[in-house]
């Protein structure tokens, strides 16, 4: 089939939820995609943080297929290897103590929450407690992931959502204080946040939330769906600022591709919450979602692939200064390791610059409020940072002409 075939067979069929690029990948090698017409792309998003190892890393496609040749899939029935390995992996990674493996961060996000509600429950026997969550928050679109993303555009049309939420303000540790009550049994948010403009968590805001969650008994809950998983420098992004989360979720980079997360517990808040029958998933810890996850983790391992992301990520930091410095219609850059954004002033809009990076052969999204968000492989060399700041620098300046 032809792009423009394709794009018309999916219009006609699939429910309109996103707006797509005019773009029709047919395969990836590397950090780089190809389109039906076989145009490459270099990819600076990397299925928006997914594809933390680029496309067909040495070892991951092979990891697949040997699973593929066993089994795909037993149910939680029963025991196998892969979910064994996978769970040893995760848990001794993030120094906490137990997993429940999802098929999505959606679904992480809503069994966080319920192991939330239950640890409050078993301790009060209320079912009134409260979640705070944080303003410009994104935690995902099923109903509770929903209930705890704080901003009103993707809420509205979906309410009434799930009760028991306020929001406070993000890295105002006072307004989180203020919300606070004897029917608090969580704080969520991201240890640094993703659609709401690339921000990530002070350090004094997170150790004082681990403070406070200390003191009331509350539980802390970090979603690491997307900074997670050696984007920001570490393993995880929490590690850095000298803090454990009760509960923490992930996903994305996790399977490198395969849908997978996941919901880590530490040693107190898996004891008292959830037990057999409170939760469950049908694919969730399938043998070839963990093979997945067993390779990434080697993969990690072997080739120290968050060294490299420490290495890397000064170079690719000065590149997105350079461009601030050099176009006015850039007001800010901020970020985390390979989790950086830059920020325009609506003249030209972020969108309006991925369109024509696009044009130009680089893959980039938007976030927040007018920020062009950068999640590229974990992998890139200082050649492809190189090249991706040129046609960055090509399509702003492009735009910029009156």
């Amino acid at each position: 089939m032809t792009q423009q075939e394709i794009i018309d067979l999916t219009e006609q069929y699939v429910l309109h939820t996103y707006n797509r690029f005019p773009l029709a990948i047919d395969r990836g090698e590397g950090v780089r995609v190809f389109d039906t017409e076989g145009r490459a792309y270099l990819d600076f998003m990397a299925g928006i943080a997914v594809y933390a190892l680029g496309y067909h890393y040495p070892g991951f496609d092979e990891a697949l297929i040997g699973q593929v040749k066993k089994v795909l899939h037993t149910s939680n029935l029963y025991y196998h290897e892969p979910l064994a390995k996978a769970a040893e992996h995760v848990v001794r990674s993030t120094g906490l103590s137990k997993v429940f493996f999802t098929n999505s961060g959606a679904e992480a996000i809503e069994g966080a929450i319920k192991a939330a509600r239950k640890y409050a429950f078993l301790k009060d026997g209320r079912n009134d407690h409260e979640i705070i969550a944080m303003k410009d928050s994104f935690h995902g679109r099923s109903v509770g992931a929903l209930s705890v993303t704080g901003n009103a555009h993707y809420q509205d049309p979906f309410r009434p959502l799930m009760g028991g939420v306020v929001f406070a303000d993000f890295n105002d540790l006072e307004s989180v204080k203020r919300l606070v009550n004897d029917r608090t049994c969580a704080v969520i948010l991201e240890t640094v946040q993703g659609e709401g403009g690339i921000f990530p968590a002070e350090p004094a805001f997170l150790t004082g939330l681990r403070e406070l969650c200390d003191e009331k008994d509350i539980l802390l809950i970090l979603d690491e769906i997307q900074c997670g998983m050696g984007r920001t420098g570490t393993m995880w992004a929490f590690s850095q600022y000298g803090v454990k989360p009760d509960i923490m979720t992930c996903a994305k980079a996790l399977g490198c591709g395969v849908p997978v997360g996941a919901f880590v517990l530490n040693e107190k808040t898996a004891e008292r919450s959830l037990v057999p029958g409170d939760h469950g998933s049908t694919y969730g810890g399938n043998p070839f979602a963990m093979s997945a996850v067993n390779a990434v983790a080697e993969i990690f391992g072997r080739d120290r692939i968050v060294d490299h992301v420490q290495r890397i990520t000064p170079y690719f930091t000065e590149a997105l200064d350079s461009l601030m410095e050099k176009h006015p219609s850039v007001t800010a850059h901020r970020g985390a390791g390979l989790m950086q954004g830059l920020e325009f002033n609506g003249t030209p809009t972020a969108g309006q610059v991925a369109a024509e990076a696009l044009r130009r052969g680089l893959l980039i999204i938007t976030a927040g409020h007018d920020v062009l968000r950068f999640v590229p492989p974990l992998i890139i060399t200082e050649k492809e940072i190189d090249e991706a700041a040129a046609i960055l620098d090509a399509s702003i300046s492009a735009l910029e002409k009156p």
